[in-house]
């Protein structure tokens, strides 16, 4: 029988906004008792952890993670970017189903799920929309049924109305949640880069604010009709946080999410870090930085989301137009959202880890980001004012313009399903 014993920390739990010192009794996967002074651990092979000074919180979950397996695992692959997700205090997290090939049939599915038991955290698979990300939509009732946590066509935008429509009402029916990726390409110069200020001292033409508005609108009312829940990736502009913001006071199913690469950054970045500051969406101005943060704070955004991308050293050192859009999130996550957030006033430590935990976790009905009595025991635990330079990663690639950055906030332990899957003693 295993048993874990976390002592002397203390515990939040946005779940049941439970805030307090205090001990938890670990039993094999389960947490068997919350207590002040939990000193009944009468087995000799009970593994004690003094948290003394730690934050303890439900283990973090990411609705939006890559790792490139199948196809481009040189970047990255399950069980490389399971433990880059562990050394960020990630339990959970869910994977994009923009792969070689996509994820858009039951044999796909199958391939990620199975080797997925491999990994030491919880992976979830999302399937595509369409075959091949084109205009057919997939058998979503057959890969739902078999397992897949929801539907995307992430990195690739669904621009036929028509087809979009047909699927949030098969997936109203079947209770699954549809995320979409918001840019007409049609309106993007180059990719990765906000069309204004810092583009055109590049002499670039970029990705515009309104490409993302528009379909943002498109999509809230859709979803609005039909009645459907969609979540509404990587939210990078600030009219898109008001439009999400009005569809909900309208009745439309919505989920927002926005990384933190966007709430901590501006399109300035991009002279300063190169390719490192190229994503899609762009990271865009202050003003949208801000709107951002305004809807973090009222929870028009409800869920912090990395979209964790790696690409190589050699893929991205080359010239802005021709590198890939993304950067690696999950290692710098935590602390970037401690730094910018919580110790900003932004938002208190328990609303930012609701974000991060019961939150991903209810809308995608995954039970999990709650460490009450009897829960799995999915755990996180770090020193919130432990201040440290980003430096190292465990993810095969290192694609981040936070390398050197002086962050608060160290990851100590990591705990998916009572065993400890990441130590930083």
């Amino acid at each position: 029988m295993n048993k874990l014993l976390i002592k002397n920390g203390k515990i939040i739990n946005p779940a049941t906004s439970f805030e307090d010192d205090g001990d938890i009794l670990i039993e094999n996967d389960k947490i068997i008792n919350i207590n002040k002074n939990i000193d009944s651990y009468d087995d000799e092979n009970t593994i004690v952890i003094n948290a003394e000074g730690y934050i303890v919180s439900p283990g973090l979950i990411d609705i939006h993670v890559h790792f490139r397996d199948p196809g481009f695992t040189h970047k990255e692959d399950i069980l490389s970017g399971s433990k880059a997700a562990a050394a960020g205090g990630f339990t959970s997290v869910i994977l994009m189903a923009n792969t070689n090939p996509k994820i858009d049939s039951v044999e796909n599915l199958n391939y990620v799920l199975d080797k997925s038991k491999k990994a030491e955290i919880n992976i979830f698979q999302e399937a595509a929309l369409t075959y091949d990300f084109k205009e057919k939509i997939v058998d979503m009732e057959t890969l739902f049924s078999a397992g897949a946590a929801g539907f995307t066509n992430d990195g690739v935008p669904v621009m036929s109305t028509n087809v979009l429509r047909e699927a949030m009402l098969r997936a109203k029916k079947l209770g699954a949640i549809i995320a979409l990726h918001e840019e007409d390409n049609s309106l993007i110069g180059t990719h990765g880069i906000n069309d204004g200020l810092i583009s055109e001292k590049l002499g670039l033409k970029g990705a515009p604010r309104v490409s993302e508005d528009l379909m943002v609108s498109r999509d809230c009312m859709l979803a609005l009709e039909t009645g459907a829940t969609i979540d509404i990736q990587h939210i990078s502009s600030g009219n898109s946080v008001d439009i999400v913001r009005h569809m909900k006071s309208m009745g439309a199913n919505i989920i927002a999410e926005v990384t933190p690469h966007h709430f901590t950054l501006t399109e300035d970045a991009v002279l300063k870090y190169g390719t490192l500051a190229k994503m899609n969406p762009p990271l865009r101005t202050e003003n949208d930085r801000q709107k951002i943060l305004s809807g973090l704070a009222d929870d028009t955004i409800e869920i912090i989301a990395t979209d964790h991308a790696p690409h190589t050293f050699d893929e991205k050192n080359t010239e802005f137009k021709k590198a890939p859009s993304g950067i690696i999130g999950l290692e710098t996550a935590l602390p970037l959202s401690i730094t910018e957030l919580v110790n900003k006033d932004i938002l208190n430590m328990s609303h930012m880890l609701s974000k991060l935990t019961i939150n991903p976790s209810r809308y995608y009905n995954l039970d999990r980001g709650d460490i009450s009595l009897g829960k799995i025991a999915d755990i996180c635990i770090f020193d919130p004012n432990e201040k440290y330079t980003v430096k190292e990663f465990k993810s095969k690639s290192k694609n981040s313009p936070f390398t050197n950055w002086e962050l608060y906030g160290k990851v100590k332990y990591t705990i998916c399903g009572g065993k400890i899957v990441y130590s930083d003693q």
